[in-house]
């Protein structure tokens, strides 16, 4: 599963001179006088010095304090710079998908960390390969996001996807299964859609028993139900969409790009989601890119998926296919569609609903990394301001991760995961693109640099 050991070669090729200053796990490294995205404010906090030695951060202080920056630190100039927490995409597969193309999930890390993603949140691949992989970024942190894994999908007999389901038939199963599950260090479960009830109240009552959270792609358990039963996130816009249909509407072509989400189903359940906090991670991206409009010009030749190596660039089309993408009818009836999952989101975002921030990458033409750039996008075309977007990305996926306490804002004891922007992200979403520096555990490195580990073929 893990690359070849060329892969430690090459890094000691190409990180830059930045990088190799720090050797040294104690190393000190000062940001002076940067702009700081604060996401817990939603606001910039200007003229700050960002402190950071070895894998934490010491202090984030205003610039011109007196004995702020230590003798040994190496500065770099923030002038001008805008500093944010390192992004985190909660929403990924290491495993399926990139498999099937013949591409190891350490082969993507690198495009992560150099689209500014500091840690990924998998949900759902096969427990032990994802295991090797988020061992791997541990031990390389220049060119390597944070991996935080989940169990395999757990799923009905048959699982929807055998590769990494997990079939689950007896409520009586799930104290043994988590059993081993935690061995592999997991911090998430997943419900995947053919579950039912019974099952799935089962997972969720002993995830929580066990300090897990337990998320779920739904399809045999309706929302309302997994809700009640105290699920903590759902996954895709789908598993509120499709809870929110009245019975009586006619499934006429197209009907669900005409659903008027102001019905009461729909008013009772998002109320429900804000009055229970239950995380939403819509995944834009994925809806659009692979789902509804992989066949728009502007989607299939995004520049982003120029980025992904080729073989799984060329498997994509193979993919889209065999999954019968695109979904939904004529590309009207699909506009229309992914128009009202935009309209929905908003809807939750205004209602107190916690949203998140991911992708489903590596799925068709959702490039690992470059692809949460996107999804910020679509975020704020779906009615958040970009400060809320960007709190989303930051706060709320480390709050998924169960890592308040070490990610998600810059602040003193946190780790020092930072992205450096060349432009104001709250002028503009898609200013989070103009990524100059990624600090991963103190660690600095470039863009352009990482870049280099991806492999192009």
């Amino acid at each position: 599963m893990l690359q070849s050991t060329m892969l430690g070669f090459c890094v000691s090729l190409v990180l830059t001179s930045v990088a190799s200053a720090f050797d040294d796990s104690q190393t000190a490294l000062a940001i002076v006088d940067c702009t700081v995205f604060d996401p817990e404010s939603e606001s910039l906090l200007p003229h700050r010095t960002i402190v950071t030695r070895g894998e934490s951060i010491v202090s984030v202080s205003p610039s011109g304090l007196p004995d702020e920056i230590p003798a040994d630190a190496l500065r770099i100039d923030g002038r001008g710079k805008f500093a944010m927490p390192g992004l985190i995409d909660a929403h990924v597969h290491l495993v399926h998908v990139s498999d099937f193309a013949r591409v190891t999930g350490d082969e993507l890390l690198p495009l992560f960390l150099a689209a500014g993603v500091t840690s990924v949140r998998s949900t759902g691949d096969e427990v032990v390969a994802a295991t090797l992989v988020a061992r791997f970024a541990t031990r390389h942190p220049e060119s390597s996001p944070r991996v935080f894994t989940c169990s395999p999908l757990l799923d009905a007999d048959p699982p929807i996807h055998r590769d990494v389901g997990r079939a689950v038939t007896d409520p009586a199963q799930v104290p043994a299964l988590l059993d081993d599950l935690q061995r592999w260090n997991i911090s998430t479960l997943k419900i995947y859609a053919g579950t039912k009830r019974d099952i799935g109240r089962a997972i969720i009552e002993e995830g929580h028993r066990r300090g897990l959270l337990v998320t779920a792609h739904l399809g045999a358990y309706p929302a309302q139900q997994a809700v009640a039963d105290g699920i903590d996130c759902l996954e895709h816009i789908w598993s509120v969409f499709n809870y929110v249909i009245p019975g009586d509407l006619p499934k006429e072509p197209g009907h669900r790009g005409r659903l008027d989400l102001d019905n009461p189903l729909c008013e009772a359940l998002v109320a429900e989601l804000a009055d229970r906090k239950v995380f939403v991670d819509p995944t834009l991206a994925v809806f659009r890119n692979m789902i509804l409009l992989p066949d728009v010009a502007e989607v299939r030749d995004h520049p982003d998926n120029a980025l992904a190596p080729k073989r799984l660039r060329d498997f994509w089309p193979i993919y889209l296919a065999r999954t019968g993408c695109p979904q939904g009818g004529t590309l009207e009836d699909r506009r229309r569609e992914f128009a009202k999952y935009q309209e929905l989101t908003g809807k939750l975002y205004r209602a107190g609903v916690p949203l998140l921030v991911g992708t489903d990458a590596p799925e068709p033409q959702v490039t690992p990394g470059f692809s949460l750039h996107q999804e910020l996008e679509l975020l704020v075309e779906s009615g958040l301001p970009p400060a809320a977007a960007l709190r989303a990305a930051t706060l709320h996926n480390a709050a998924v991760l169960g890592q308040e306490d070490h990610l998600g804002s810059l602040a003193a004891g946190k780790w020092a995961d930072i992205v450096l922007l060349s432009a104001n992200p709250l002028d503009d979403i898609r200013n989070t693109r103009s990524v100059e520096l990624v600090i991963r555990s103190g660690l600095v490195t470039r863009p352009q640099d990482v870049l280099k580990l991806a492999p192009q073929n």
